[in-house]
């Protein structure tokens, strides 16, 4: 298979649900081994890069009793499965046993074929890593303790909500910096050298198996939240973070594995800098969601090279439906956006049949909900039409301005960016507000000049003639409706 494209497109896929509904359909077991082909080809859609199947490695039967006595956890399970059976509740994909494919899904031999499958139609495999914590009943506890947070029995006995004890020995619950432990984790050290050599392995077997790995909040690990979270317990930082210890070590025998980072607190270009090459852009997410084109576009004047470094998105496991939290037209505007931008794009499954439940990953089963054909029909027309533009795996990206009139200021509620590649070039114009807004863009392509030119939208069969000479001065005249967008292909006219 080729190289990685500069722009991945990563399609996220709940695994235990996802094989749980095709044995339903199929009316049979259905394992990663046994995926019916017209299955993966519906994952496998055109404009996909990779597909995320989260949540293949074995599961911890400790953590599943500790989430079955949580009372909150019930309470969010039947909030969102509100017929939750006992069988539903599966554990935490997070609570992690063994970095082994759960037999339950079709073991290594299973996940080898399905990778097989997806490399015959051109996409790669992500898998998960979770490297700040394991379960309470990972082996390491046992064989490998010097990988743990370690306590003590006083500490056992003034805090039992953030220690227990296994094998005689009292290990710390796993936590972040701000919120109370996890009840159903037990802690790594980020500074154990025995830690970080085991991950190297870890990383490495993942590596075998994929094409790439998520990371899953991994900016706990870096040394100044390490530190940060557990104080004098950390003892003393080694002289090189944990991340630019691991990844070079991983990358010299899997040189092309992909690693991208769950990360949040400002820290992406910090973990880029460390190795990975793309982190979530949770504030490009939250700027789309409640904030506006102003927000937006001082968002996207960041160093080029960062950008090309995140992952934009509009929903995943984590966060909220996207049609449970944005109106349709926000939606489908706000997906033009990240579907044109640089860096990596990541869809959720049942994104785009515009599912509103996001069933907890505790969770093997979800609710029924009827699909928005509609929906489903503008988002496959999107990655089609991005994918094959050429604009996702390479070209130069530029972010444009937008000039009005004095007595008209709504060209401030639009933002402009092209796409230049050897071949085509592509701009995209989006309306964040609600209202009409009207401006003019002024093109970057100065060979424009003194010839005539078609814009061709790419989602619609509409085509607009223009002047190179008014597309460079005074700039395509824009007017868009709230919540609209040109995303267009620009030739040559006749």
């Amino acid at each position: 298979m080729t190289a990685w494209p500069d722009h991945p497109v990563i399609y996220e896929i709940n695994t235990l649900i996802w094989l749980g509904e095709l044995s339903s359909r199929h009316g049979r077991p259905v394992t990663l081994g046994e995926v019916p082909a017209p299955a993966w080809d519906e994952v496998a859609l055109p404009g996909v890069d990779a597909v995320w199947l989260m949540g293949v490695w074995e599961r911890s039967p400790a953590g599943l009793e500790i989430a079955l006595r949580d009372a909150s956890l019930q309470e969010s399970f039947r909030a969102a499965l509100p017929d939750l059976r006992p069988e539903d509740v599966a554990g935490s994909p997070y609570c992690v046993r063994n970095y082994v494919v759960d037999a339950s899904l079709g073991g290594p031999a299973g996940l080898a074929e399905a990778r097989a499958q997806l490399a015959s139609r051109g996409v790669r495999l992500i898998l998960d890593y979770v490297p700040n914590h394991v379960a309470p009943d990972h082996p390491w506890l046992t064989e490998r303790p010097g990988c743990l947070v370690q306590g003590t029995p006083d500490d056992l006995a003034r805090d039992p909500g953030a220690f227990l004890e296994t094998g005689g020995k009292v290990f710390a619950r796993g936590r972040d910096p701000y919120f109370a432990p996890w009840p159903d984790v037990v802690q790594l050290d980020a500074f154990s050298e025995e830690l970080r050599m085991a991950a190297v392995d870890t990383l490495a077997s993942i590596g075998d198996q994929a094409d790439g790995v998520r990371c899953d909040m991994a900016m706990l690990l870096m040394t100044d939240v390490f530190a940060k979270t557990w104080g004098e317990r950390a003892g003393t930082a080694p002289a090189e973070d944990f991340w630019p210890y691991v990844v070079p070590k991983v990358r010299e025998r899997h040189p092309d594995l992909l690693f991208v980072a769950e990360a949040y607190w400002d820290l992406e270009w910090a973990l880029q800098h460390q190795g990975f090459d793309h982190c979530y852009d949770k504030r490009l997410y939250d700027r789309l969601l409640h904030e506006g084109a102003e927000s937006v576009h001082g968002h996207l004047q960041a160093d080029l090279g960062y950008q090309r470094g995140l992952v934009r998105f509009l929903e995943n496991h984590d966060e909220p439906r996207a049609a449970a939290t944005l109106s349709p037209e926000r939606e489908r505007v706000a997906a033009v956006t990240i579907a044109t931008l640089p860096g990596a794009t990541l869809w959720h499954e049942g994104q785009f049949e515009g599912r509103r439940v996001r069933p907890p990953v505790f969770l093997s089963r979800r609710p029924e909900e009827p699909v928005d054909k509609e929906l489903l029909a503008f988002y496959h027309q999107l990655l089609a039409a991005v994918g094959s533009s050429g604009m996702r795996t390479g070209g130069e990206w530029q972010l444009l301005d937008c000039t009005g009139w004095p007595d008209n200021p709504s060209h401030e509620n639009l933002v402009a960016w092209s796409w230049t590649t050897d071949s085509s070039r592509h701009l995209v114009v989006v309306n964040l507000s609600d209202q009409p807004a009207q401006g003019r863009v002024r093109l970057p392509w100065t060979d424009l000049r003194g010839g005539p030119h078609q814009l061709t939208e790419l989602l619609t069969d509409l085509t607009y003639d223009r002047g190179g000479d008014e597309l460079l001065d005074p700039g395509l005249y824009v007017e868009l409706d709230g919540l609209r967008w040109h995303l267009v292909a620009l030739l040559p006219g006749s």
